[in-house]
C-alpha cells in the first residue's frame, strides 16, 4: 500500500499539534486519542499507524467501512466504532479481532447481541479481548441524538452490562453535546453537557459499588476537547483537525 510522503508528513503535523494542544490541558494525565478517520482512505490512516507517528487508535461511523478497513490494514491497530448503532451490524463489528471498542452502546438489545457475537470469537480467537464499551447517555435531550436518558435507564444499563455480558468491559461513558454548546467550550469554560455526564458517571458508580475512577468519560471532539479534557475526559475523537475536510459519502474511497 502505497503513502505519500508528503501527505503522510501533513498529516503527522497535525497530529503532532492536536498532541501538543491535548498534553498542554491534560496536567499529565492519559488521554486517549482517537483519529476520526471516517471517509478517509486507508492510505492516511496507514501514514500516521507507521513510525514515527504510530498513531494506535482510530474511530471509525460506519460499521462496513471499519469491516474492510480493518482487513485491509494491519491488526495492531486499535479500531472505535463511534457511529449510530445498529442491531444488524453488532455481529459483525463484535466479530472483527482489533475492535477495542464500541462508544454508542444504547440498549441492552444492543450489548447482548455485541456480547454473544464477541463470545464467538473469544471461543474460536485466544488471541482476541472482551470487547470494551461505552454506553451513551442523550445528555443534551435532543431527539437527533441517540443514547440512554440520564438516570435511571443510563444507571441500569450499565449494570446489565456488567451483570450479564461477560464478554463486554464497561469502559465508561459517552456523549456528544450540543453543537452550539461544543462551539462555545474552551479550556477555560465549562459545558453543560460534559458537567451532567460527570454527574452521570458518579451516579452509576454509586449505585453500582464502583470506585469513584473505574468508569472513565469519553466526551469532546475536535471543536470542543480542549473544554472536554479540562472537565475530566478520558477520550476525545478529533477527526477533521488532523485529516482535513471529509469527502461526500458516495465520493470516498477505501484505498488512493
Amino acid at each position: 500500500m502505497r503513502v505519500d510522503p508528503s501527505r503522510a508528513q501533513a498529516l503527522m503535523s497535525q497530529l503532532t499539534l492536536v498532541r501538543d494542544r491535548i498534553a498542554a490541558v491534560a496536567s499529565g494525565r492519559h488521554v486517549r486519542l482517537v483519529a476520526v478517520s471516517k471517509l478517509k482512505p486507508v492510505n492516511d490512516i496507514l501514514a500516521l499507524h507507521q513510525e514515527p507517528a504510530r498513531q494506535l487508535h482510530f474511530g471509525e461511523n460506519y460499521a462496513q467501512e471499519l469491516g474492510q478497513k480493518a482487513e485491509l490494514l494491519p491488526s495492531s491497530i486499535q479500531w472505535h466504532f463511534i457511529g449510530g448503532l445498529q442491531s444488524g451490524r453488532c455481529k459483525s463489528l463484535a466479530k472483527i479481532p482489533n475492535l477495542f471498542c464500541v462508544s454508542s452502546v444504547d440498549s441492552a438489545k444492543k450489548a447482548q447481541l455485541l456480547d454473544s457475537s464477541r463470545a464467538t470469537l473469544l471461543a474460536t480467537n485466544p488471541s482476541a479481548s472482551p470487547l470494551s464499551i461505552h454506553v451513551q447517555v442523550n445528555t443534551s435531550g435532543e431527539d437527533s441524538k441517540s443514547g440512554c436518558a440520564p438516570g435511571a435507564q443510563t444507571v441500569e444499563l450499565c449494570r446489565f452490562v456488567m451483570d450479564s455480558c461477560p464478554s463486554l468491559r464497561l469502559l465508561g461513558l459517552m456523549t456528544i453535546g450540543a453543537i452550539a454548546r461544543s462551539r462555545e467550550t474552551t479550556a477555560e469554560t465549562g459545558n453543560q453537557d460534559f458537567a451532567l455526564l460527570k454527574e452521570q458517571r458518579d451516579l452509576v458508580s454509586t449505585e453500582l459499588g464502583l470506585e469513584h475512577d473505574r468508569l472513565e468519560l469519553s466526551m469532546g471532539m475536535s471543536e470542543d476537547f480542549e473544554g472536554a479534557i479540562a472537565m475530566g475526559s478520558a477520550e476525545v475523537r478529533v477527526g477533521s483537525t488532523i485529516f482535513g475536510q471529509r469527502p461526500q459519502k458516495a465520493d470516498a474511497k477505501i484505498m488512493e
